[in-house]
């Protein structure tokens, strides 16, 4: 089957700022290791990070752009966390690379109790501070 574009006047372009998501979250079974509410944090990080995938934006505020209680954005974080496809130090999120290889396991085999891995923050990175 030969695709066609259903509409040629608005065909996606790359935008000229830096935010995309990697097909690799698809082809690396990425997915099935976190909730729809999760890989909807993950899109507002990638899209709102910085070149070097850095943001800082308040559990209040982003649980507010999600629709989601703090208790549920907390949880979507971990999610991604244990994911292996962000990191948080409160209160910055680093979107991570995904050329460490592919996960090996699903959310329903993700035990809820594991500790969450931290991250290192300079005085330097790079971000910004949005909403309380």
């Amino acid at each position: 089957m030969q695709k066609q574009p259903i509409d040629r006047e608005q065909l996606r372009r790359t935008p000229a700022q830096f935010s995309w998501l990697d097909h690799r979250l698809v082809r690396g079974n990425y997915l099935g290791r976190a909730s729809a509410h999760a890989w909807g944090l993950y899109l507002v990080l990638v899209t709102v990070g910085d070149a070097d995938g850095l943001s800082y934006y308040a559990t209040r505020t982003l649980a507010r752009m999600l629709t989601l209680s703090e208790d549920g954005l907390v949880e979507a974080r971990r999610q991604l966390i244990e994911a292996g496809v962000i990191a948080y130090a409160a209160p910055l999120y680093q979107v991570l690379s995904l050329d460490r290889g592919r996960p090996t396991h699903t959310l329903a085999a993700t035990p809820q109790s594991s500790p969450t891995p931290s991250l290192t923050v300079s005085a330097t990175s790079p971000g910004r501070e949005v909403g309380a």
